[in-house]
């Protein structure tokens, strides 16, 4: 086990949300995401645009729950039904204890491929799609696209690789920089790469692009980009 920074530490080629990442995953994700705050703004304001009263709201993937207890705080007068999903208990015990106020917030520890979707206004995925298997990653967005109401919107950032190899060589060279400002060593830096490996598998802006193009979504557009991290907006 090699440390990562932030009191995690991982193994070559297998990094994992689960064991007791959870208790140091905010201090970790938000230092390793370039603005990753300003992401979390950008959905809240855009949800107002899709969430009327009644909805319902999938976050997939939704980690210790923080963006899940903004948006149910930001909607708590229109009777939404806001329902998390994350594969890691310890993940989900975070994000219940966050969010125990709200009656109308419900998480569940369980992927997104094995819960009966009900019709909603709002999905969306912070960072997520990436860490999961590129085989079913169109399966994924097919059922997303096929639950949501028409005019609803999926909501996706992902972590995305250059068009070339020119584009990759300076993005990860960018943000390498990057994590050596936030403090992080070169080692750490070289272990969570390593740990990584096979796990988390980015696409680029157009692969992400052709996933929900293939699943049913026409209006597909950006609405966020740092380098080597991009937000999109798909409206059924």
């Amino acid at each position: 086990m090699v440390k990562v920074g932030d009191k995690i530490s991982a193994d070559n080629s297998s990094w994992s949300f689960g064991g007791d990442v959870h208790k140091n995953f905010d201090s970790h994700v938000q230092k390793s995401v370039p603005q990753y705050f300003i992401g979390h703004d950008i959905i809240e304001k855009m949800s107002d645009f899709f969430l009327t009263k009644n909805s319902y709201v999938y976050d997939v993937g939704c980690s210790t729950g923080t963006l899940l207890n903004k948006l149910a705080i930001r909607h708590q007068n229109k009777n939404i039904n806001f329902i998390g999903c994350d594969v890691e208990k310890g993940m989900v015990a975070s994000a219940k204890e966050k969010c125990k106020k709200f009656k109308n917030v419900k998480v569940i520890n369980e992927s997104i491929l094995n819960i009966p979707l009900k019709k909603s206004n709002l999905i969306y995925s912070y960072y997520t799609i990436q860490f999961i298997h590129p085989s079913v990653r169109q399966e994924i967005f097919n059922k997303i696209y096929e639950s949501l109401n028409w005019g609803g919107a999926f909501i996706f950032f992902e972590k995305v690789r250059g068009p070339d190899a020119r584009f990759q060589d300076i993005m990860s060279l960018v943000y390498n920089e990057y994590k050596l400002d936030q403090g992080y060593s070169p080692d750490e830096i070289i272990g969570k790469s390593r740990s990584l490996k096979g796990v988390m598998e980015p696409f680029s802006t157009q692969g992400n692009i052709d996933l929900a193009m293939r699943s049913g979504f026409k209006d597909v557009t950006t609405i966020f980009k740092y380098v080597c991290f991009e937000g999109f907006l798909a409206i059924k």
